[in-house]
């Protein structure tokens, strides 16, 4: 466990029925520490087995050419579901209400306002996250159409393979991005795709920033081609002081802040401790990495 040690996470370990030992001695590592892939490839020895990383995202590792198939790789991939899903419901609620533009306001102002209930969403990789999401939206009746390669969707109305995600778009009233950062991702949202939405739509992306195109973004908002974008993700991140984003006024953003410390830790240690329990029956693990895939 480590570089650095954190008790939280020890004792996941410990709970898992694993046992703490030093670097050399080890067969498994519970990485954390400055999360440079530089440091876990020092620490990934050859009697390394088992790599458990402690996001979700997973791309810089990825693109590092560190994760092989010489050992096997999970990252917390599915484990932040809840507190994730809860964040985007948060920001479309936020987008129907116009509280975007009412709590910027500094006089009494006329209504913005219209009704989630009912919304067409899409969910634009639908994994972990998605199926939360579709469990909080059940209250508000809304139409769920799907993005996925792993065949129908439960509680979608539709899927479609990511080859089509593009027909779906014109459908949707929010856009909710939950897909992986990989080369068949990045850039997915750009001019072209926001055109093809309504002009009352929202992108809602709490997945990576670079899945959307910023600058085909601005314009796209300045223009009205869609009525508004929620972003916990930007790219680049952190957004600059004085991007065009930070004064749009269609523009709703939250500072990477989908994942709060007192979900994340909890439910990181849960994962830990699961996939420790695993490795010592020998049985699967959970998040397993695909290094072609990237996720």
């Amino acid at each position: 466990m480590g570089p650095e040690k954190l008790p939280l996470l020890e004792q996941a370990v410990l709970d898992g029925g694993g046992r703490l030992v030093p670097l050399e001695q080890a067969d498994a590592l519970v990485y954390w520490g400055d999360d440079t892939p530089q440091q876990v490839s020092e620490m990934a020895h050859d009697g390394i087995g088992w790599v458990q990383l402690p996001h979700a995202g997973v791309e810089k590792f990825v693109s590092a050419g560190i994760i092989t198939r010489d050992a096997v790789w999970t990252s917390a991939s599915g484990t932040f579901g809840p507190q994730v899903a809860e964040h985007a419901l948060a920001l479309m609620l936020a987008a129907a209400r116009g509280l975007h533009t009412l709590a910027r306001q500094r006089t009494w102002t006329a209504k913005v306002t219209r009704s989630f209930a009912g919304s067409t969403v899409v969910l634009l990789g639908a994994g972990g996250i998605g199926r939360e999401l579709v469990r909080l939206m059940e209250p508000f009746g809304c139409r769920v159409l799907a993005v996925s390669d792993s065949g129908d969707f439960a509680g979608a109305e539709r899927t479609v393979s990511r080859a089509d995600y593009r027909d779906v778009l014109p459908e949707a009233d929010y856009v909710v991005v939950l897909a992986p950062s990989t080369p068949a991702t990045r850039g997915m949202i750009g001019a072209d795709e926001l055109a093809m939405m309504k002009p009352t739509a929202w992108v809602v992306n709490v997945a990576r920033g670079n899945l959307v195109g910023t600058d085909d973004l601005v314009t796209a908002l300045a223009q009205g081609v869609i009525d508004g974008a929620a972003l916990d993700v930007t790219d680049p991140e952190p957004l600059p002081d004085g991007h065009p984003l930070w004064n749009e006024p269609r523009a709703l953003i939250t500072p990477h802040a989908a994942n709060p410390d007192d979900a994340y830790w909890p439910t990181l240690a849960n994962r830990v401790r699961e996939n420790v329990a695993r490795m010592a029956a020998g049985e699967p693990l959970v998040g397993v990495i695909d290094p072609d895939s990237g996720f």
